[in-house]
């Protein structure tokens, strides 16, 4: 990447696996060909950046800059871009770029590119002043989004949406959210702007009220319930969109599904999901991993958003706080999307 040597930038990189952020100066980076510079405006802090920030995901480079929920203007375009224009407001989110000649590619499944990069691990995302992306990485944003309110959508929001706009659940189904946070808190706006009966299922009886304003029609504490049961009683569930990165809470919800029901798995967990094959055998059930979405997966999401008032609750804080911004979001105390601001 070549660079333009009288102008400096900040940015929050890590400097090693599982080392604090440094708020460094860098030379503003001049883009190369097919690609744009971005003059970032926010960036969320998702929980997915701690693979960059503990070294969690194979190959990485460092020093690395993460981020991946990236809202800004195109500030400089390199050579061969024609569809996208200086001063035009992009984001740029999980999907980094495909290479377009691969058999997933080929085909259209462009999530699944065998060479994919993912902004902020592939190279360098939005914790920073400036950044480069590929072409192929960029989401036109509405000018009736804010920065900040934009920036989780591009992670979180494309995740809920686009895994419940494919679950196979009718308006008017049985569909609940698990885990009432970061993605969940979305999860059960866009289920009632869907048209579904959402149930939304978190921990302790004070979360009700959150969850009925946000959308839900029935909230299920499984402090003093056993979720399964009360999804059963209620018919049966038909998606249930498992949101908190806790496998044995997603464990005791397989039996809370109805015939052909269907357990999206959204939350990043390590440890192993315990299903017995008569859970899945005998209701013709399915666990099903879904991963975020290409950039028009990501504009859909933005139109839906725009169309319904379906918004993200925010905390922000400045880049140079990025370090206090990253360990909110991982304490899970953050109501409910961490969002740094340049």
């Amino acid at each position: 990447m070549t660079t333009v040597a009288s102008a400096t930038m900040r940015m929050a990189q890590v400097s090693r696996p599982g080392a604090p952020f440094e708020i460094v100066e860098h030379t503003i980076p001049t883009p190369e060909p097919g690609c744009v510079r971005i003059k970032v405006a926010a960036c969320g802090v998702c929980h997915s950046d701690v693979l960059t920030k503990e070294g969690l995901w194979p190959g990485i480079q460092y020093p690395r800059v993460p981020g991946h929920e990236v809202v800004g203007v195109i500030d400089e375009v390199g050579t061969g871009v024609s569809a996208w224009k200086k001063g035009q407001r992009v984001g740029v989110g999980w999907h980094g770029a495909h290479d377009n000649t691969c058999p997933e590619c080929r085909r259209g499944d462009f999530r699944h590119c065998r060479s994919a990069n993912i902004c902020g691990i592939s190279y360098d995302g939005g914790y920073q002043e400036y950044m480069v992306a590929p072409v192929e990485a960029l989401v036109a944003i509405p000018e009736t989004l804010s920065d900040a309110e934009g920036a989780p959508l591009l992670c979180a929001g494309v995740t809920t949406y686009n895994s419940l706009r494919h679950s196979g659940a009718l308006p008017g189904d049985l569909v609940a959210v698990q885990g009432i946070g970061g993605l969940g808190h979305l999860g059960i706006q866009f289920a009632n702007k869907c048209g579904y009966k959402v149930a939304a299922i978190g921990r302790g009886a004070e979360k009700a009220p959150l969850a009925k304003k946000l959308g839900a029609n029935v909230y299920i504490d499984s402090n003093s319930m056993n979720p399964a049961h009360a999804l059963q009683e209620l018919g049966g569930a038909q998606a249930i969109l498992a949101t908190a990165p806790n496998s044995k809470a997603m464990s005791k919800l397989i039996d809370g599904l109805g015939p052909n029901g269907r357990l999206i798995v959204l939350g990043l967990a390590f440890d192993p999901i315990e299903v017995t094959p008569i859970q899945l055998i005998s209701r013709n059930r399915t666990i099903h991993g879904w991963p975020a979405g290409t950039p028009s997966d990501s504009e859909d999401t933005m139109r839906f958003a725009e169309l319904t008032g379906v918004r993200p609750m925010i905390e922000t804080y400045p880049l140079e706080k990025a370090e206090e911004a990253y360990q909110r979001m991982l304490c899970g105390e953050a109501r409910f999307r961490v969002v740094l601001t340049m």
